[in-house]
């Protein structure tokens, strides 16, 4: 394993946040096409194999305790502390340190947020269909943190010169905020490429989270097949994990 298995956020949260999202080279016993690290046990893998890379994943990313998994419905749900039986949701938050939140990605974009005193996590599943419908606002909305009082980490997704969309997924964010226009270039005639950063980065910011503490945003999963699964790409896809905890003292 070498450090560029583990991909892990550059930004100024406090010591007592910690984050990361695996990558498909880690370790695991996962056969092709989801070798070799898949955690999403909804995928089409072998259970036997998801659960041994499951198991893995305290010892391997240094977490407190197993993930608290939701069942990702690519809406707008969010939880307070949800259990260990994978509860429908696409977002979670705590301030109980060493509870480890979850989510998997191949292709949607995972958020992280952060109170800047350390007292709060979130963890936010925003594929285009949640981004449109506001899942970001209401991972805000569940928190005690105030929005301005937040920093947000963008984690692996399909890039904006790799995603391209239809017409109805454009008029999804237009149809509510015209300034989303900004985030999509014509490729085809009914075609687009998204820029899911940038989308979120625009929700975000109306939501008062201010610009200067967004990071992320960088990579992309359709392009990078080394490191990450992409269900755009690959069709048949593993899921990485993002997860976020506060550290225990």
């Amino acid at each position: 394993m070498t450090a560029s298995d583990i991909l892990r956020p550059d930004w100024p949260a406090p010591a007592a946040i910690r984050a990361l999202t695996t990558t498909r080279a880690l370790p695991g016993v996962s056969q092709p096409p989801f070798d070799r690290f898949n955690l999403g046990a909804r995928c089409g893998d072998d259970p036997a194999a998801v659960a041994h890379n499951r198991a893995q994943l305290a010892a391997l990313c240094g977490l407190p305790a197993p993930p608290r998994w939701l069942q990702q419905v690519h809406g707008v749900g969010v939880l307070r502390d949800p259990g260990f039986d994978e509860p429908q949701a696409d977002a979670a938050v705590t301030d109980q340190p060493g509870h480890v939140l979850a989510i998997l990605s191949a292709d949607c974009l995972p958020v992280v947020f952060a109170a800047r005193d350390g007292r709060e996590v979130a963890v936010a599943h925003a594929g285009w269909r949640g981004l449109a419908a506001g899942v970001l606002e209401a991972t805000i909305a569940a928190m005690r943190t105030p929005a301005d009082a937040l920093l947000i980490w963008l984690g692996p997704a399909a890039g904006p010169s790799r995603y391209e969309v239809g017409d109805e997924v454009r008029a999804a964010f237009v149809e509510r905020d015209a300034r989303a226009a900004t985030a999509f270039r014509a490729t085809r005639p009914g075609h687009w490429h998204a820029d899911l950063y940038a989308l979120a980065r625009q929700r975000l910011a109306a939501r008062g989270v201010p610009a200067e503490r967004v990071s992320g945003g960088t990579c992309c999963t359709i392009g990078d097949a080394a490191r990450f699964y992409s269900h755009r790409r690959d069709g048949r896809s593993g899921r990485m994990a993002t997860l976020a905890w506060i550290r225990e003292t």
